[in-house]
């Protein structure tokens, strides 16, 4: 297991600016306003040939009983917990704060090594100027510049990873990364803590609680996943700049980097047009998809027949989602949740399914044979060979006469015919069109 070092202190004093640093790339969403993060991020660092995990966590107030701020709070003991070393950001500029005295006061109590971090001493003439912060009582304070890098940037780390061992090279294990999509409030962190039987991420009844995507990492029949809870999507003309942009923007990048996408959808509300919007973005992604009808627990007066109506509803309302498997779930009860597993598993291999080029051309010439297109201008298209070029999604080539005689609907024809001969449910399939001249 590599080492854990949590990053805590009170809101604004630059947590993510200071991860964003280590890390080397903008990860956690930074903003002026505070209160930005809100659950506890984890990024792997490296620094002088040492691997080690840094939480990223809310900034806390001790005492503060609004409920997001408690379970803030919540997310930061439980990162300290966790974590072998704690780093206290406190802001250099502003000078001790009295809730830095609250914060300094349960670091002391929790038994872990303590590392006072005084922050925001961008210009190199500050850096020394750190004396008042010796009264918080936890150690000697190290005088650093998150945003620029520099100070005692590199001498912070320096004495935090004097004892973690140098890695070595490990063999990365075969992980399945899901991604928990959906609108706001459809249920999609109640979903992730019931899957990992913990409060991994905070849940509020309040709109757009989670801000950044969250990974967390779980076995499930000895097989590896990543679950990463995402923010809600809402309507591009809905979405205020700044904060909740970023959160969106984030999500849909969490969408490109998985491997299987679950959409959640609200049972009690029904489906909406912007869930379509997101599976859109899904399919054009080229990502395994999972359709988690959520909060099935809610509906009253279930009869034999209404999920197959529920299905019926989806598949008019979003007829290019055929392909995906609909599993109806509640993160409340945990009604079959575990299928989000099992689900994903088999989506997975349908994603990286490779077919012999023989038998592909067996299944086109015959659904050709079957059906042939009809002529346009007197020109009629002939499929000359077909391979596959990818896989996630799969991918064919068809070369062809000619690319303009290839219609849509008749490329939807073909990929039924796919389907129907390898499977390939819950990911999408692409069909590329190249030009050749048959052979007299």
């Amino acid at each position: 297991m590599k080492p854990v070092v949590a990053i805590v202190g009170r809101p604004n004093v630059g947590k993510s600016t200071f991860v964003n640093r280590l890390v080397g790339a903008r990860n956690s969403i930074v903003d002026d306003q505070p209160g930005v993060t809100r659950d506890r991020i984890y990024f792997d660092v490296e620094w002088q040939n040492k691997v080690f995990t840094v939480i990223d966590t809310g900034g806390i107030i001790p005492g503060d009983e609004d409920d997001i701020m408690l379970s803030i709070f919540d997310q930061a003991k439980m990162a300290c917990e966790e974590a072998d070393k704690i780093i206290f950001l406190v802001d250099g500029k502003e000078g001790v704060n009295p809730v830095d005295y609250d914060i300094a006061n349960i670091l002391r109590q929790s038994n872990k090594p303590v590392y006072l971090a005084v922050n925001k001493l961008d210009n190199p003439n500050s850096l020394y100027m750190t004396s008042d912060f010796y009264s918080l009582a936890v150690g000697n304070p190290i005088g650093i510049s998150a945003l620029h890098g520099s100070g005692g940037v590199g001498d912070l780390l320096d004495i935090v990873t004097e004892d973690f061992s140098v890695s070595e090279e490990e063999e990365k294990k075969d992980t399945i990364k899901i991604a928990i999509v959906g609108r706001p409030n459809a249920g999609k962190s109640s979903i992730v803590n019931a899957l990992l039987n913990e409060n991994r991420v905070i849940v509020s009844d309040i709109s757009g609680t989670t801000r950044d995507s969250i990974d967390s990492h779980i076995t499930y029949k000895e097989k590896n996943f990543v679950i990463v809870d995402t923010a809600g999507i809402r309507k591009k003309s809905k979405v205020d700049w700044g904060v909740e942009k970023f959160a969106v923007d984030r999500a849909i990048r969490s969408i490109r980097d998985c491997d299987v996408a679950v959409l959640v959808i609200d049972a009690a509300q029904g489906i909406s047009d912007q869930d379509k919007k997101i599976s859109s973005i899904v399919t054009e992604s080229g990502k395994g998809l999972i359709v988690a009808i959520n909060k099935w627990d809610l509906i009253e007066d279930k009869k034999s027949n209404t999920i197959n109506q529920f299905e019926k509803n989806l598949s008019n309302e979003i007829p290019f989602l055929d392909f995906a498997p609909k599993i109806f779930i509640s993160a409340v009860t945990k009604q079959r949740l575990n299928q989000i597993f099992d689900k994903s598993l088999d989506v997975y291999e349908q994603c990286i399914k490779r077919v012999s080029t023989g038998l592909l051309n067996k299944v086109i010439n015959e659904a050709y044979m079957l059906n042939p297109p009809q002529s346009v201008k007197n020109k009629r298209l002939k499929i000359l060979y077909t391979t596959q070029t990818n896989i996630q999604p799969p991918t064919f080539v068809i070369f062809a006469n000619s690319a303009e005689l290839l219609k849509d609907h008749y490329k939807r024809y073909l990929e039924n015919k796919l389907r129907e001969a390898f499977g390939f449910f819950g990911t999408p399939v692409r069909i590329l069109v190249r030009e050749r001249t048959s052979k007299a």
